[in-house]
């Protein structure tokens, strides 16, 4: 499994753990809603600037985001 399968996998499960949609939780970091499925889909190798507002939008930081990847 790649580095973007694994991270999409994890993001998708803390979504998931919100109760939110992709457009919800999306629009709640200012990121295009397909632009954020396909990192979900580990389509696309994200910038830092990218995973940050990812972290903040699950209100952790950005090494708990990486955790058991």
């Amino acid at each position: 499994m790649t580095i973007q399968v694994a991270f999409g996998q994890k993001i998708q499960s803390l979504r998931k753990e919100l109760g939110l949609s992709q457009e919800r939780f999306a629009l709640s970091i200012n990121m295009d809603r397909t632009y954020y499925a396909s990192v979900e889909a580990g389509k696309r190798n994200i910038s830092l600037t990218n995973i940050e507002k990812i972290a903040n939008g699950f209100n952790i930081t950005i090494a708990e985001l990486f955790e058991g990847l």
